[in-house]
Formats: structure tokens, C-alpha cells, sequence
């Protein structure tokens, strides 16, 4: 357990316009798209003991396909950093199918790995770090990445909100895919950019559910995580500033260059999901509204 409170993360993506592109994409992406969790444990609420969780769409690279069927209750998810990634995959399914009603359908899984897999949008390695494939529609989540890469070089934090801001952002890239809004990506690079502009998005959809996380409730009706703090919201937001592009490019090449960013800075990120936690609102997360992307709507 990494302190009181659930925990959170929040990341990109890649997007459509054919596999060639989207695999293009999803290179260029990712560095920028992830914020590591500590699923440990939810954290000091946790999730609920009588929940019943399914891990029917999670499963691991490599063929251990068993690795999270015993992940079925909320005792289970507060003992397991598998299983709290079930409750949070779970969490997410269950909002965004009550907020998009008869436009929803899940992703078709959440696959965990480490060193390299196969995907719709061609091979991942460790290097790529956690996306969303939206040939396939999954996610795929390295699990090494938040301590070899967001912890390291890239010097963001930690902390068990960390991880589920990245796969709420992630699912976020999946809302963006059964609304269609990935069709409005032509251009892939520059400050207000569309890729700039659906990273945001999805971030500002991370927000939303990091909003809705404590009263979402399941099939019978049990509310699935049971406490956020305002620490686990921090953690979410100083996540989402650490693969802001223009801190990602001075740590790794000690200057900023807009024309060639993909998901927006540490301020736009924090911004915007800002936005979707305090809204609540998926109009206020139209991202495509403003002239510039950081023109952040006030909530």
C-alpha cells in the first residue's frame, strides 16, 4: 500500500487512419501517452468487500491467460495489483456504459506483457509503453513501463492512482473510437494539432470517470471503489504533467520543440483533465472548440 486514498493514472494513445498509421502513431505517441500505478492496493477506502469483479476482458501476453481469474471480489482487488487492475478496468466498463447508453460497447480486452507482443496495430515492445489499439480495440499495458520509464527517466511520480489515470485515459482513446472522433485526426504533430487534440480528450475523459470512480456501480448495484482523496487526484495530475511533450523533450533532449508535439504540454494535460473532473461533462471536454488547445475552458 502506497498511502491513503485510491490511486490513480493518466496517458495516451494510439488512433486510427489505417494500420500503417496507426502504427506510426502509436510509435510516435507513446512515450508521452503513460503515468505509472502502484496497484498494490487501491488505497485507504479501496474497493468494496461484496463487489464482484469479472476479468473476463483482462488477460496477459504470453499465454498465461489464468493470470487474473481469480481476481472476483473487492478483497481481492485491495490484496492484488492484478486484481485492482481488474476493478478499475471494471469501474470504467460500468460508467461510460451508463454515459454512453446504446452507443457503448467494451473494449474487447486490457492485455498485460512485458518485453514484447503482437497487437491489431502490428508489434509493441517495452519501449512502447501502454496504448490503445483501435483495430483491435484493446488496450495493451507494459507492465514495466511505470518504473523504467515514467519513474526513470522521465522522473514522473508515483503512487497507486498512477495506473488507473493511464487506463482511464486509455479507455478514453476507446470512447473517442465508438463516437467516431478519431476520424477527425488528419494532422499527427504541432501544439494545436489533432493528435494534440484527442490526447487531450482522452485525458479530459479520464477526469470525467476519476469523477464518477466512488458513486459508479456495478450490475447488483455495488459501488466498485469506494474512496478517492485529493492526493490520488494530485498524483493523477502531476502523472498527466510529466508526459506533458514539452517535459518529455527537456528531459530527453534539454529543449521543447512545439511543431513536433502529439499529446500537449504538462500545463494542457493538467488542464484539461481538470476539465472532465470537474465538469463531469463530455461537451466541456470538446477539445476541438477552442482556436488553440490551450484556451482550457473554465469549470
Amino acid at each position: 500500500m502506497s498511502g491513503p486514498g485510491m490511486r490513480l493514472p493518466i496517458p495516451g494513445g494510439g488512433i486510427g487512419g489505417g494500420i500503417g498509421g496507426v502504427i506510426l502513431l502509436v510509435l510516435i505517441f507513446v512515450l508521452a501517452q503513460c503515468a505509472g500505478l502502484d496497484l498494490t492496493s487501491l488505497g485507504g477506502g479501496g474497493t468494496s468487500a461484496s463487489s464482484v469483479y469479472d476479468p473476463s476482458r483482462i488477460s496477459s501476453a504470453g499465454g498465461d491467460t489464468g493470470r487474473y481469474d481469480n481476481c472476483l471480489t473487492g478483497e481481492d482487488a485491495n490484496n492484488s495489483a492484478d486484481c485492482a487492475r481488474v476493478a478499475v478496468e471494471n469501474s470504467l466498463t460500468d460508467f461510460w456504459s451508463k454515459e454512453l447508453g446504446s452507443k457503448f460497447h467494451p473494449e474487447a480486452g486490457v492485455v498485460t506483457f512485458t518485453g514484447n507482443t503482437s497487437t491489431g496495430c502490428g508489434g509493441a515492445t517495452a519501449d512502447v509503453g501502454p496504448f490503445y489499439c483501435p483495430v483491435d480495440e484493446t488496450i495493451y499495458l507494459d507492465t514495466t513501463f511505470y518504473e523504467d520509464v515514467l519513474q526513470g527517466p522521465l522522473r514522473g511520480p508515483k503512487g497507486a492512482f498512477v495506473e488507473p489515470y493511464v487506463l482511464a485515459h486509455e479507455y478514453g482513446h476507446h470512447i473517442q473510437n465508438l463516437l467516431g472522433t478519431m476520424s477527425r485526426v488528419k494532422t499527427q504533430q504541432g501544439p494545436d494539432s489533432d493528435s494534440v487534440r484527442l490526447e487531450l480528450q482522452a485525458d479530459c475523459y479520464a477526469g470525467i470517470w476519476a469523477k464518477n470512480a466512488t458513486t459508479t456501480e456495478d450490475a447488483s448495484g455495488q459501488v466498485l471503489i469506494l474512496d478517492l482523496t485529493q492526493d490520488d487526484i494530485n498524483t493523477a495530475i502531476a502523472a498527466a504533467q510529466s508526459v506533458g511533450d514539452d517535459r518529455i523533450q527537456q528531459e530527453t533532449q534539454g529543449k521543447v520543440d512545439e511543431e513536433s508535439w502529439t499529446h500537449g504540454s504538462a500545463a494542457e494535460r493538467e488542464g484539461w483533465f481538470t476539465v472532465g473532473y470537474k465538469s463531469g461533462s463530455l461537451d466541456k471536454c470538446d477539445t476541438w472548440a477552442p482556436a488553440h488547445v490551450d484556451d482550457i475552458p473554465q469549470v
